[in-house]
């Protein structure tokens, strides 16, 4: 699952750790997300979402 928060966090000049204060995690959380190698819940996903302005379908593109 490839990710596109680093390019909207950097859209909106968020830094990871403002990011994760947003949405109550830990930047590391953010920083493994970014690179693929962490899957967040659900709850995660439609909150970073909604701190990026977006839908949880903008946020990540899906491989089959």
């Amino acid at each position: 699952m490839k990710t596109r928060i680093k390019e909207l966090r950097q859209k909106y000049s968020l830094t990871q750790e403002e990011l994760a204060r947003k949405v109550g995690v830990r930047r590391e959380t953010i920083v493994f997300i970014e690179k693929g190698d962490y899957n967040p819940s659900l709850n995660l996903a439609h909150a970073i979402a909604k701190a990026l302005k977006t839908t949880i379908d903008g946020l990540f593109e899906f491989e089959d």
